[in-house]
């Protein structure tokens, strides 16, 4: 797929989740994923991460709290690293996990906690190899 749209999700997705896990999801599909890895590309990277109004790092600050409310461990842990990548501090992310703990519930907020100390973990162990 080869449009303007998809082209700018691309060069978001990829520095915000990061160029391992980016080209590992597009290589990996197939005749039945490819279709929803370019809807992902394209409508959400290229036409919402990419519009004007918010920065990056907002759009973390918010995807962090939607998530952690979804409960979505696999995508948490993920935009945990995101927004790592896109500037905000250990610190900034706790206070967001507190607050969804508030509104949320502290279940929510256990297993967020947990999620992230994992993403640190991992984001760490990139750094120092």
């Amino acid at each position: 797929m080869s449009n303007e749209k998809y082209e700018q999700g691309l060069k978001i997705r990829t520095q915000v989740l990061g160029q391992a896990y980016v080209n590992r999801s597009i290589e990996n599909a197939d005749d039945f994923t490819r279709p929803l890895q370019d809807l992902v590309t394209e409508y959400c990277w290229g036409h919402v991460w990419g519009r004007e109004g918010l920065s990056l790092k907002e759009r973390s600050m918010i995807n962090l709290a939607m998530i952690s409310a979804l409960n979505r461990p696999h995508e948490l842990k993920l935009h945990v690293r995101g927004a790592l990548r896109n500037g905000l501090s250990r610190e900034q992310i706790r206070e967001i996990l507190l607050q969804v703990g508030i509104y949320c519930g502290v279940p929510a907020a256990v297993d967020s906690f947990r999620l992230a100390r994992e993403a640190f973990a991992e984001a760490d162990a990139e750094a120092s190899s």
